[in-house]
């Protein structure tokens, strides 16, 4: 269910900081037109610790309600109160989520014991499959092998999200753990390193631009037609750096205001890029021909098919 490309969706505001619904529902109505296999929302790119509480269930909502069972939706319940994430983890199986993406707990750093414990509680909260999300960058804690190989015998504990940007730790998981856990890369730039070692995808802050290449890309590097998926990583890689620029998600929702898919909003403590940045981010979307795209070209899904024709003849 959780294989292929799944886009780590930003979470649109308008300049007032409220939520934009409207223009939620125009971005999620893309990524499916546009052929990813699973959409990820409130995950932290979608800035889930700054939505009240609300607004994280509602966002997830009117995913659940503009996927209409097309394809599946991965919805972000993490954090460092178990008790907490056990009662989102339920709410979210209410409005009809498909899975959850568990982020590890932070600032608290519990051991390794700690984390087994913690994600144990939450699969035995629910009926949905689980997938964990190790990113020591951001949380301060690493789930090591070990004990990714330990939660994986837990009954819907069914993958994880690896963030940790260590390509052999990635290949320890995969040796310790049996074939049909899945193990996603959480960085765009070294998902077809992973997919060669048996990883099964990619949960993408790139999509959210070019949801139709991430998507061709990983099907075909998951096909074993590596050349062809090289071409695709290759063209877009300085786009997948550029995001990185500054702390995610401040870089592509830059880029996805200068493509005019959403208002340039964050919600403090982040803030927009600075300019010389957002000049790079710029630069970057303009070599790739894709800047200055109206709205609704982008959105509707209609541009998708020949998009694709003049990425290949680019390539």
């Amino acid at each position: 269910m959780f294989t292929g490309t799944g886009t780590a969706l930003v979470t649109p505001f308008r300049r007032d900081g409220s939520l934009d619904e409207d223009t939620l529902r125009k971005l999620v109505k893309r990524q499916i037109h546009a052929g990813v296999n699973f959409l990820v929302p409130c995950g932290t790119t979608g800035e889930s610790p700054t939505l009240t509480y609300e607004e994280h269930l509602r966002v997830v909502s009117i995913t659940v309600e503009e996927s209409n069972g097309n394809i599946p939706v991965l919805a972000g319940a993490g954090g460092y109160n178990t008790a907490e994430v056990i009662s989102t983890a339920r709410d979210l199986t209410r409005i009809g989520a498909d899975g959850l993406l568990s982020v590890t707990p932070y600032y608290n750093k519990p051991t390794q014991e700690g984390l087994y414990q913690h994600f144990c509680a939450i699969a035995n909260s629910t009926s949905l499959p689980i997938i964990l999300y190790s990113v020591q960058g951001r949380t301060g804690v690493n789930i090591e092998p070990a004990t990714v190989a330990r939660l994986s015998k837990t009954r819907n504990i069914i993958g994880i999200k690896e963030a940790s940007g260590n390509i052999s730790q990635m290949a320890a998981i995969l040796n310790q753990v049996s074939d049909d856990f899945i193990v996603l890369s959480g960085d765009d730039a070294i998902t077809l390193p992973l997919i060669a070692l048996g990883g099964r995808g990619v949960i993408s802050v790139a999509s959210n631009e070019i949801p139709a290449e991430m998507s061709e890309m990983v099907s075909l590097a998951l096909a074993g037609r590596f050349v062809e998926a090289r071409e695709i990583h290759r063209r877009y890689h300085p786009l997948m750096e550029v995001n990185f620029v500054e702390s995610n998600p401040g870089p592509v929702k830059a880029a996805m205001a200068e493509m005019q898919l959403l208002e340039p909003a964050w919600r403090l403590p982040l803030v927009g890029p600075q300019p010389t940045n957002v000049a790079r981010i710029r630069t970057v979307l303009e070599n790739l021909g894709i800047l200055g795209k109206v709205c609704g070209e982008k959105i509707t899904g209609e541009r998708v098919s020949s998009e694709r024709a003049r990425v290949a003849h680019a390539n």
